[in-house]
């Protein structure tokens, strides 16, 4: 079954799947990979390290399908902007904070401006600003998203009845009956990260690939305890969500305290990390682990996604 909507219309692609571009580990070949299986892919820029993306972009550039990339707008510049866009991408997804000062210069390049929201009030400024695509991020993701936001299953309608533009659902999706349920939702898509992450061509270690296989939704948790111990310049509006770790159990209620001395915080969880008491940094995963049981390649993955949302919608047509 052929899954046509207004997102791949729109780019050109096979599939409604788009890989979330998660800092560091949705790398060049990761998005190549999951582009060339009909899919798009987006290089997770986060806030733009010109090194890491001078080596990252001409891969999946290369690669001749449709791809993006992904910055996080509290975070990033217009010099990593603009370097992004020397390569040519399809599109430009900005997440978690003001994208205003660079839609303008996205849509001048040709590219399409994809925006993440987290809350009602970002999903009416991503209209408001014109985004060709606007992204419905759940609680349930993996990673970093509203630290008071709305459910996936109950976000998603309410911005596809704000949105005249196609919406991608994100936060939960690990297979193909996540994606089929977006569709039903109304939205054009999934935005799809943890199920990613955990595949051949992701930039991670292989203790992070053990722990996202071995993992399950119980042992994931959204807070700030780990941006605050790491002293992450992330905004205090954002949380995230992570498998178990030591200092969730360590220091969960009292935040407060951790924050009061950022220095020695910081100082005390490098001297943890070179311990071994503690993971060198944390593992992102959303509550939709429990499927994640194994690493395919990406491409694979895509078509397995694909078969499986089309199997779905159509015994959900027979009852």
């Amino acid at each position: 079954m052929t899954l046509s909507t207004a997102f791949t219309k729109l780019f050109g692609v096979q599939h409604p799947i788009a890989l979330a571009p998660m800092g560091g580990s949705a790398g060049g070949e990761l998005a190549a990979a999951v582009s060339c299986g009909g899919g798009l892919g987006l290089v997770g820029a986060g806030g733009g390290d010109q090194d890491w993306l001078a080596r990252e972009l001409p891969i999946v550039a290369g690669a001749g399908k449709p791809w993006g990339v992904g910055f996080q707008a509290w975070a990033t510049n217009m010099d990593v902007v603009e370097q992004a866009l020397e390569h040519s991408p399809r599109a430009v997804m900005f997440s978690f904070g003001d994208p205003s000062p660079y839609v303008e210069r996205v849509r001048d390049a040709g590219a399409a401006v994809i925006i993440q929201v987290t809350d009602l009030e970002e999903a009416e400024q991503a209209v408001a600003l014109g985004a060709d695509v606007i992204v419905a991020q759940g609680t349930e993701s993996g990673g970093h998203g509203a630290r008071h936001g709305r459910s996936t299953l109950p976000f998603v309608p309410v911005v596809v009845d704000l949105a005249e533009v196609p919406v991608l659902a994100a936060g939960g999706i690990a297979d193909g009956r996540g994606v089929a349920a977006v569709l039903a939702l109304g939205a054009a898509g999934a935005l799809i990260g943890t199920r990613f992450q955990a595949t051949a061509e992701a930039l991670i270690d292989p203790s992070t690939a053990k722990a996202l296989v071995e993992g399950r939704g119980q042992d994931t948790e959204r807070n700030r305890i780990l941006d605050i111990a790491r002293n992450s310049r992330w905004p205090s509006t954002y949380s995230a969500r992570t498998l178990d770790h030591p200092y969730l159990d360590r220091w969960r209620g009292r935040e407060a305290e951790l924050a009061a001395d950022p220095a020695a915080t910081r100082q005390a969880y490098e001297a943890d990390v070179a311990r071994g008491d503690v993971p060198a940094s944390p593992v992102w995963a959303g509550e939709g682990i429990d499927l994640v049981t194994d690493l395919p390649p990406a491409a694979e993955l895509v078509a397995t996604l694909a078969s499986e949302a089309g199997h779905a919608l159509a015994r959900a047509g027979r009852h």
